[in-house]
């Protein structure tokens, strides 16, 4: 068997279940035991049951919690290059393929999505002028 990690972490919708795993047993087989679950959208971290976490437990725990924030904050960042790429290929659609009974059924819903974020686009980016502007 291959060198595996310490730790695995069973992702959830909110984080993340940490396991300890072992392969230094007799049976040489992979046991995972349940040691804490992690929440990253605040960082709490709570130890399973009764369990006291160790420094390494600890650490592992944070190093994953920052790189799973990081990743999740680049995943949204190409989701958001994905929706510009699906808007372009929308105006195309419409430009060329659309028939007027598809059309009477996506126009008022993209324009009002489409008004919705220009209108946060527009505040936001205001709102940073504004901003760089009191700090000079």
């Amino acid at each position: 068997m291959g060198d595996l990690p310490d730790y695995y972490f069973r992702i959830r919708d909110n984080g993340a279940v940490v396991f300890r795993v072992d392969t230094e047993n007799r049976q040489r087989r992979i046991d995972m035991e349940e040691i804490a679950t992690v929440i990253v959208k605040n960082g709490n971290i709570k130890p399973h049951g009764d369990r006291t976490l160790s420094a390494a437990d600890t650490k592992a725990i944070k190093d994953w919690l920052a790189a799973r924030v990081d990743m999740l904050a680049r995943r949204d960042i190409d989701d958001i290059f994905r929706a510009v790429d699906h808007l372009n290929l929308t105006s195309q659609w419409v430009q060329t393929k659309a028939t007027d009974p598809q059309l009477d059924e996506v126009t008022d819903t993209l324009l009002l999505a489409m008004h919705d974020l220009r209108s946060v686009l527009v505040r936001k980016k205001s709102e940073r002028l504004m901003k760089d502007e009191a700090a000079e």
